[in-house]
C-alpha cells in the first residue's frame, strides 16, 4: 500500500491539508473540549521515528489519547529493518523493544495500556486488535484505490460499499466501536477515512453514510487527534465536514418538501 506517497507529497512541515477558509466558533470550543483520556501509570521510555508525512500522526493520536509521551527519534537512527517510518522503540530498561507497521504499533499501545486489567483489558484488547487488523486489511484498500505499481489515484468511497454500510449501520447504534467509547480502534479506523477528505476533498459521503460521516466529526473534533495532526488539518476536517453534513441535511429536507419521503 503505497498511502505513505500521497503522505509524503500532500504533506507540508505540519500539516498536509488545504488551510480552512473558516473556522466556525462551534469547531475552536470541539477542538478544546474534546479531552483525551487520563495519563496512564506506564514508565516506558518511547520513541517514535517518523514524520508528518506518513502515518506518524495516528501513532502521536494514539499515544495522546492514551496519554503517552513519545520521544522524537533521529532518523539516521531509526532500527525499522527496511528503513521505513514509524517506527517505536520501547526502552524499559531490561531490554528494548522495537515494533514497526502502525497497526502493530497501536496494538503494542493498547497491550501496554491495559496491563494488569485482568479480562476486562484482555477482551478490550481483543476488540481493539480486531478493529486496527480490519483497518488495515479492509479499510485501507476501500479508502485508497491503486494501479499495479502501487500508486493511489482514487478513493472507493465515491461508491457505495457494503463493508462502508455495515460500518455505518454499527455506527447508527454506538458512537464508537469497542464498548461504546472512544479507543485506539477508533484512532485506527477514523485516521483513514479523515485522511480520505484531505486527500480527495470532492468526495461526499453524507448522503450515504451519515453516521459514518458523525462519527468521523466526533473523531477529529478530539484534542489528541488536533494535537497530533495539528490545528491546520484539524481545522480543515471539522469544516469539511460541517459542510458535507449541511449540505446532507438540506437535501434532505428537500426531498420532503417535494414530497419524495
Amino acid at each position: 500500500m503505497k498511502l505513505s506517497i500521497l503522505l509524503t507529497l500532500a504533506a507540508s512541515a505540519t500539516a498536509f491539508a488545504p488551510a480552512p477558509s473558516r473556522i466556525s466558533p462551534y469547531q475552536q470550543r470541539t477542538t478544546h473540549d474534546r479531552r483525551p483520556t487520563s495519563p496512564t501509570v506506564l514508565s516506558m521510555a518511547l520513541t517514535l521515528y517518523g514524520s508528518p508525512g506518513s502515518r506518524s500522526p495516528l501513532v502521536n493520536w494514539a499515544a495522546n489519547e492514551l496519554g503517552l509521551s513519545l520521544t522524537p527519534g533521529d532518523l539516521s537512527r531509526n532500527p525499522h529493518p527496511f528503513g521505513q517510518i514509524p517506527c517505536l522503540t520501547d526502552d524499559d530498561g531490561d531490554e528494548k523493544i522495537m515494533v514497526f507497521e502502525s497497526g502493530a504499533i497501536l496494538n503494542y499501545l493498547q497491550s501496554a495500556a491495559d496491563e494488569g486489567k485482568g479480562p476486562k483489558g484482555d477482551a478490550k484488547r481483543a476488540a481493539v486488535a480486531s478493529w486496527v487488523a480490519w483497518a488495515n486489511a479492509s479499510l485501507d484498500p476501500i479508502c485508497f484505490l491503486e494501479t499495479p505499481d502501487g500508486k493511489v489515484y482514487d478513493t472507493g468511497l465515491r461508491n457505495s460499499n457494503r463493508r462502508i454500510d455495515t460500518l455505518n449501520t454499527l455506527l447508527s447504534k454506538s458512537p464508537f466501536l469497542v464498548q461504546g467509547t472512544f479507543s485506539l480502534a477508533d484512532v485506527a479506523v477514523a485516521s483513514y477515512l479523515l485522511y480520505v477528505i484531505q486527500f480527495f476533498p470532492d468526495v461526499e459521503l453524507y448522503q450515504r453514510w451519515p453516521h459514518v460521516v458523525r462519527y468521523m466529526r466526533e473523531c477529529a473534533g478530539r484534542e489528541g487527534y488536533g494535537q497530533a495532526f495539528g490545528g491546520r488539518v484539524q481545522g480543515y476536517c471539522l469544516e469539511r465536514l460541517d459542510k458535507m453534513m449541511e449540505s446532507g441535511n438540506g437535501g434532505e429536507e428537500k426531498k420532503k418538501m417535494f414530497g419524495l419521503f
